[in-house]
């Protein structure tokens, strides 16, 4: 019977020199993939994602995403502190009221490359 856990080796010497030294060359710094790490942790909460989404239509208020999304401004507000944090949305003030939208292109098209992803 085989060992499960047994590790198959090409017939050449391994390790592929080649490859290993081309592979390390291309991984980022781990600053960055620690960055990248956040920003991938910002997306796995279903209300900041949902947030994102009413920010693609239009550039809205605390009270117009609570009262959209059915929950309170204190819980908008927490969030959009969140993804403001991971430059995904940015605030623009008109006397009192604070308007939110996404930051950039870059946000829009994480989305729907992941949507698309989901949906394959």
């Amino acid at each position: 019977m085989e060992d499960r856990y047994t590790v198959e080796c090409c017939d050449d010497t391994c390790p592929h020199q080649d490859i290993l030294s081309r592979v390390q060359r291309a991984i980022p710094d781990e600053d960055t993939l620690y960055d990248l790490t956040e920003l991938f942790r910002i997306f796995g909460d279903s209300t900041r994602v949902r947030i994102l989404y009413v920010l693609f239509e239009s550039e809205m208020c605390v009270c117009d995403i609570a009262e959209l999304l059915g929950m309170t401004q204190s819980a908008i507000s927490h969030q959009l502190r969140a993804l403001k944090n991971a430059r995904l949305v940015k605030a623009r003030r008109e006397g009192k009221t604070v308007f939110y939208a996404l930051a950039d292109d870059h946000v829009k098209t994480i989305i729907d490359q992941g949507l698309e992803h989901v949906l394959e």
